[in-house]
């Protein structure tokens, strides 16, 4: 069985386009077989993420591409392009994100967007993005019905893929003509974040034109009368408020703004079941609001699993990992705002998204690796962090112009810690596009064509699934400890105990081509038999080594059970 889970991924040039559909479809059955063989436990820790734009990824339903007369010429790559959440879900079904070992799908907001476009120096500008609020109780129909997502988040269940749901509770959306400004008892409007204080950096406007929720406040208000009149109009005005007014008594809050919001964002956990939140601009918000936000979403959570039992994947509980925007991982707990620490993983964070990778990826390997599994084994014991190295606000990726994509997926899936794969590093998807300005670069609609049409795309493609395999099925990878075992060949091992469960294995990088000797004493006794999941060879360990003869410069090894 070990050998059919990477057939994929050796799947020679030569075939066509239907053969590598035909065989991708086989593929994904055996790995489906193969994981619930094995009973793999997953881990937060060490979870394969896919970060991907809504709007940008997959066009499900073409009907759906244009609503609420969003017609006005954009600047480059700032309205809507037609992906939609039927898009993901088709993806999953197709197996997709199996055989790229991902375990998690993290989708940008899927709110209702302002229906009008704004002028940010770029030309117009569409919430084709998802931060930009209009009404956080339904969904925007550009990315589907709430029926679609109740599709996804089921499919991917089945899949054994968890489902994040990115959230905004610092501010609304835009002010645009056909979108009023909120009552002033729930957002300011001024003045704009200085980010050297506490005070600046949370009690502030992000950017010009963006309206902040008031979510230091306590103070009860009422609802806007343009969200009421829009609930008439579609005819929900009486179960929203009757779904307020329970909420309410049985917790007790004041009827202050985060709360309204947090009850509203948790609904998507009690009706759908989804498993995570990605927490937007988390600095930026009073810290004791995301410990309320989480007390919700995790009563939701379980809430939801009384009522399903049929469809809990597994014990974890709910899942939230923060944007606490600059933050890196050799901080430890703390984000420093200058005059004043506050430790996020204390409010109800799992994880918090480590923005230092992308400037370590240039180090040796053994340097990364070393550095994180001694702080995550720590300083930040029990937690985590969600490593990354190209997103869609991050305008200094490493390896902009995807020179170096075998690298990148090296560093990004063996680093200890969660990996987020953002959509198209897999394929080498264009950072840089022309006509377009600012993070308008870093959100072109997937690569599709190319993925089918080129073979060196085809070849990183097939580098990404491989570790990407490797590293779901075994938690040792992004959750386990790290020791190097050789230094000339790069050989190390990564041990991953929980319990009863135990998960060893031993990764070699930069080997050379042709035969080549792997060190593995005192690790893995002689005689103990091992299959590399990258070259499909079984070895068995002699004199505290194993020898592979091929051209790969990776090897994964795995014991033969």
């Amino acid at each position: 069985m070990k050998k059919l889970l990477v057939t994929l991924a050796i799947l020679p040039f030569f075939l066509s386009c239907k053969e590598v559909k035909k065989q991708q479809q086989n593929t994904t059955q055996v790995v489906e077989e193969e994981v619930s063989k094995k009973e793999i436990p997953f881990v937060w820790e060490g979870a394969n993420v896919y970060f991907l734009l809504t709007d940008r990824f997959n066009n499900g339903n073409p009907e759906n591409d244009v609503n609420f007369e969003r017609t006005e010429q954009t600047g480059v790559l700032r309205g809507f392009e037609g992906g939609d959440i039927q898009g993901v879900t088709q993806k999953i079904e197709q197996g997709y994100f199996t055989d790229l070992g991902v375990n998690a799908i993290w989708m940008t907001p899927l709110v209702e967007q302002i229906h009008g476009a704004t002028d940010e120096g770029t030309g117009l500008t569409y919430g084709y993005h998802g931060y930009w609020t209009k009404d956080w109780t339904a969904l925007d129909p550009n990315f589907g019905t709430k029926k679609d997502l109740e599709k996804l988040v089921k499919t991917a269940h089945k899949k054994g893929i968890r489902i994040l749901l990115d959230v905004v509770l610092n501010h609304t959306g835009p002010v645009t003509e056909k979108d009023p400004v909120w009552p002033d008892d729930w957002v300011r409007t001024g003045p704009a974040c200085e980010f050297t204080t506490y005070e600046n950096t949370t009690e502030c406007t992000l950017v010009a034109n963006l309206p902040d929720i008031l979510t230091e406040s306590d103070e009860p208000v009422e609802l806007p009368d343009a969200l009421l009149a829009k609930w008439k109009d579609e005819g929900r005005l009486s179960k929203e408020l009757d779904e307020l007014n329970l909420f309410f008594e049985r917790t007790g809050y004041p009827r202050a703004p985060r709360y309204y919001i947090i009850k509203w964002l948790t609904d998507y956990i009690n009706d759908l079941g989804v498993d995570g939140f990605r927490v937007d601009t988390v600095k930026h918000v009073n810290e004791n609001a995301w410990e309320d936000l989480h007390t919700e979403a995790d009563y939701a959570f379980e809430m939801w699993k009384k009522k399903h039992q049929d469809q809990i994947l597994d014990d974890n509980p709910f899942y939230m990992v923060g944007e606490v925007y600059n933050y890196g991982i050799s901080g430890g707990r703390d984000y420093d705002f200058g005059d004043k620490k506050v430790d996020f993983f204390g409010y109800g964070f799992k994880s918090l998204i480590n923005f230092e990778l992308k400037s370590d990826a240039g180090k040796d390997y053994e340097s990364i690796f070393k550095k994180y599994s001694t702080i995550l084994n720590t300083k930040l014991k029990g937690k985590s962090v969600l490593n990354y190295l190209s997103s869609h606000d991050d305008g200094g990726p490493f390896d902009r112009e995807r020179k170096q994509p075998y690298r990148a997926a090296n560093v990004l899936l063996l680093t200890p810690g969660a990996a987020q794969i953002y959509y198209g590093d897999e394929t080498s998807r264009p950072l840089v596009v022309e006509g377009a300005q600012g993070d308008a670069n870093l959100r072109s609609f997937m690569n599709w064509k190319d993925l089918d049409s080129l073979p060196d795309i085809q070849m990183v493609h097939r580098h990404w699934q491989k570790l990407g395999q490797f590293r779901r099925d075994h938690p040792a990878v992004g959750a386990g400890k790290h020791s190097r075992l050789g230094k000339d060949p790069y050989v190390f091992s990564r041990t991953y105990v929980n319990g009863e469960y135990r998960d060893k294995v031993v990764i070699g990088l930069d080997l050379p081509k042709g035969k080549k000797s792997l060190w593995v004493k005192g690790f893995f006794g002689d005689g103990t038999k091992l299959f590399d999941t990258y070259s499909e060879t079984e070895v068995i360990v002699t004199n505290g080594k194993v020898i592979l003869e091929n051209d790969y410069e990776v090897a994964l090894l795995e014991l033969v059970e």
